[in-house]
């Protein structure tokens, strides 16, 4: 099973941005899709956004469409989640996730993707604070 470490959070102001890491061990990144979610005090944890392998296709929400992205270099075996123009309501802990799809899965995000089932290997999570 990969395991996934996250880092990158802290606090910004509001207009500010972030760039989340998320470092993958014991696996190649290459043949798993990756994921973004956030869990905002007293929600559920929510999909932000989701990239099938290295070819494949890619899912944000609608929330931060515009102004997040997701990239990966599968070479260092991590994963990037780059957040700007930050807004208060995208406080929240942010969690990466991985799950093996194989290399000619091209439309796991659109299909799987978009939900926490979706994915088997998690990170700790990493703390994001933007403030007014």
């Amino acid at each position: 099973q990969v395991q996934l470490v996250e880092s990158g959070g802290g606090l910004v102001q509001s207009g500010g941005s972030l760039r989340l890491s998320c470092e993958a061990s014991g696996v190649r990144l290459e043949n798993y899709a990756i994921g973004w979610f956030r869990q905002a005090p007293g929600k559920e944890r929510e999909v932000v956004s989701c990239q099938s392998n290295s070819d494949g296709d890619q899912y944000y929400a609608e929330s931060v469409k515009g102004r997040f992205t997701i990239a990966r270099n599968d070479a260092k075996n991590t994963f990037y989640l780059q957040m700007n123009g930050l807004v208060p309501v995208d406080t929240a802990v942010y969690y990466c996730a991985a799950e093996p799809v194989g290399p000619m899965t091209y439309y796991y995000c659109s299909n799987y993707g978009k939900t926490l089932q979706g994915f088997g290997s998690w990170g700790r999570g990493t703390q994001v604070t933007v403030s007014s």
